[in-house]
């Protein structure tokens, strides 16, 4: 386990889970902690022995976005835009096409920035009682971090103009009948719930699944004729595996495929 100071990074059953640990803020986001996010997330990727990361945070709730005190001796005088290429970008990016699968487990209020680190993630697993809002606009601001090309593909082009433009805070009922989250539980349940997709993923063959988060990411921006083509690529590229020939052969057997990665 590595050590840092504002998130916890825990590796069990080929399965990391980061958590923000900054519970008295709803965690919310400070250069410091941004930039342990980016390398804990890094040394995911290169963790030859994980194979699904979790995104959480400690306490009540996920993460409430960037940490405004932070800003308040400056306000429209720092660049922001440098910051979020610095600090924000980077990370997003890295979650977004990190060829492993990954899960926001949101356990109650998800904000502004915050929402845009949910967004980023594959899938998301709410506690009932979590609560969703784009608070960007409530202090003048527009979503960022990649909030505008996410939330659109996942509720709509007009519900995510209305979170957006309202701020309005959208609960868990709502957060699951438009699709903004994947799956909605009992807050006593969500680790075990959690945890139990998270092992399901991680026991699944792993170049074929970072080649299906890429292939859906692609046929998302494509037409049909270009994601076909994609489609092949990747197919041929599976098909030549081990984990391929594996899972035939275990078929066949009626054996449970044991994938290697190869």
């Amino acid at each position: 386990m590595d050590s840092y100071q504002w998130l916890e990074l825990e590796v069990a059953e080929r399965v990391a889970t980061i958590a923000l640990n900054r519970p008295e803020t709803l965690n919310a986001l400070t250069d410091g902690l941004l930039k342990e996010l980016t390398d804990a997330v890094k040394s995911v990727e290169k963790n030859p022995e994980v194979r699904v990361l979790v995104l959480t945070g400690r306490g009540r709730g996920f993460c409430s976005g960037q940490d405004l005190k932070s800003f308040q001796d400056s306000a429209g005088e720092r660049d922001i835009g440098a910051h979020l290429d610095q600090f924000y970008h980077p990370l997003i990016r890295k979650l977004a096409t990190l060829e492993k699968p990954t899960i926001a487990m949101i356990n109650g209020v998800v904000a502004g920035a915050g929402m845009s680190l949910a967004l980023a993630c594959d899938l998301r697993v709410a506690a009932e009682g979590a609560r969703f809002s784009q608070a960007f606009v409530r202090i003048g601001l527009v979503p960022d971090s990649g909030s505008t090309y996410f939330l659109p593909r996942l509720i709509g082009y007009s519900r995510a103009l209305e979170m957006a433009m309202t701020g309005m805070m959208v609960d868990d009922q709502t957060a699951l009948n438009w699709g903004l989250i994947n799956r909605l539980v009992p807050k006593e349940q969500l680790e075990q719930e959690t945890y139990s997709l998270a092992r399901s993923l991680a026991s699944g063959p792993p170049l074929a699944l970072g080649m299906i988060k890429r292939g859906i990411a692609w046929g998302a921006s494509h037409d049909l004729n270009d994601a076909m083509e994609r489609e092949k690529d990747f197919q041929i590229e599976a098909a030549r595996t081990e984990d391929h020939a594996e899972a035939v052969k275990a078929f066949f057997t009626k054996q449970v495929p044991q994938f290697r990665g190869r």
